[in-house]
């Protein structure tokens, strides 16, 4: 009876189990992320019950608080990064509490970060956020050329009974479609529905992902859809529902950065740009959801694991060759300078050989020469005979 009890209890827990079992899903899909682009994570349990259920987030080790992060933003069963970098990488867990049953459930998922440079899809216009009612289209890269392959992708994280994703084939959404006969373009009436991730997939691969919130509100920030570089001009709007130029201010971060203007443009923007803007009222009224600016560095700067920039390889290149320029020209002057440096520096007090060491140099035998010995004979012996007469007895 005992044996029989305990079976009973293991089938029980083993149906809990195969019940309740969390799934750790990473969007979009694939081995890998690539760098800049947003992801979500989501925690779902398969459960019959979905009320009561809490969530926590761990980062590599369970168990373990999250280290604060702007761009990582955790709400309940979902985890989004924003812009990721290569220090995102590592192991993501969650750990379901369902405080009816005292039911305690985790799973992870793994994030790798891919350095490599997928194919863009095209937003237009090209901004994250649009209001409600408003066009939009998302076109796949290989569409563009009018050739066919890729597929648009959809994710809208909405509740657990919500949550969908779409293979838009033939631009098919739930609601909101106005055209487009191509597989991989949609053009969209912007509903709560057309929120989410867009990505494409074809070829054995994907293209980068964008973001997309469909806003309700009164006011909306207008920010570049895709990561822009070092150096370029960024212009920010803050956009009111009904067309009016009405007066906002932008925050960064939750600091004001512009003096009350609706429109704020960055002449070259510089990675200390990165983060969250919004848009807010002047009464403080109404405000714009959060949008991240993401800056990436010019081609041959990378950023390291642990998200830091680095010095360019071609900048040390060149530092290198300078040197190696400047030792060349060195070596054979400070060669020169040392052989001469006697000729150039020193008086006949520092030469270095003696006068006994020099050799006798026969002076040359030209005619002046021997017409000035003759000449100095004759003086001698004219010399030699007034001595005489002046000196009888010499």
């Amino acid at each position: 009876m005992v044996d029989v009890l305990l079976l009973g209890v293991s089938v029980l827990l083993l149906n809990v189990a195969a019940l309740e079992e969390p799934i750790v899903s990473l969007w979009p899909k694939g081995s890998e992320i690539y760098l800049r682009e947003s992801v979500l994570l989501l925690c779902r349990v398969k459960s019959n019950s979905t009320f009561g259920w809490t969530y926590q987030w761990y980062r590599n080790k369970p168990h373990t608080a999250l280290t604060p992060n702007p761009r990582h933003i955790v709400s309940g069963d979902s985890y989004s990064i924003s812009a990721v970098t290569m220090e995102d990488e590592g192991i993501y867990w969650c750990k379901a509490e369902q405080s009816g049953n005292n039911t305690t459930i985790e799973g992870w998922v793994t994030l790798n970060v891919s350095e490599l440079t997928p194919p863009s899809l095209t937003l237009t216009p090209s901004s994250r956020q649009v209001f409600s009612g408003e066009r939009f289209t998302v076109q796949c890269p290989a569409s563009q050329n009018n050739s066919t392959g890729w597929k648009l992708r959809h994710f809208f994280p909405g509740k657990s009974d919500r949550t969908k994703f779409h293979q838009r084939q033939k631009c098919l959404p739930p609601r909101g479609a106005v055209g487009a006969n191509e597989s991989g373009k949609c053009v969209l009436i912007a509903d709560k529905e057309n929120s989410g991730l867009y990505w494409c997939e074809g070829g054995g691969g994907r293209s980068s992902s964008v973001n997309i919130t469909v806003s309700d509100g009164e006011i909306i920030l207008k920010t570049p859809a895709f990561p822009v570089s070092e150096g370029d001009k960024v212009v920010l709007n803050c956009q009111h529902r009904t067309g009016n130029l009405h007066k906002a201010t932008l925050f960064k971060d939750g600091t004001p950065v512009n003096p009350s203007m609706s429109s704020w443009t960055i002449a070259a923007v510089a990675t200390k740009d990165e983060g969250f803007y919004k848009c807010v009222s002047q009464d403080r009224k109404i405000e714009s959801p959060e949008g991240w600016l993401s800056v990436t560095q010019r081609e041959g700067n990378f950023t390291s694991k642990d998200g830091t920039a680095s010095s360019t390889n071609d900048a040390w290149k060149w530092i290198v060759t300078s040197c190696c320029v400047v030792l060349l020209f060195l070596i054979p002057l400070i060669w020169l300078i040392q052989r001469n440096r006697y000729r150039m520096f020193c008086t006949r007090s520092c030469w270095p050989f003696s006068k006994e060491n020099i050799p006798a140099v026969p002076p040359p035998a030209t005619k002046q020469d021997v017409t000035e010995v003759q000449w100095d004979l004759s003086w001698m012996e004219m010399s030699n005979l007034l001595d005489k007469q002046l000196y009888p007895g010499t």
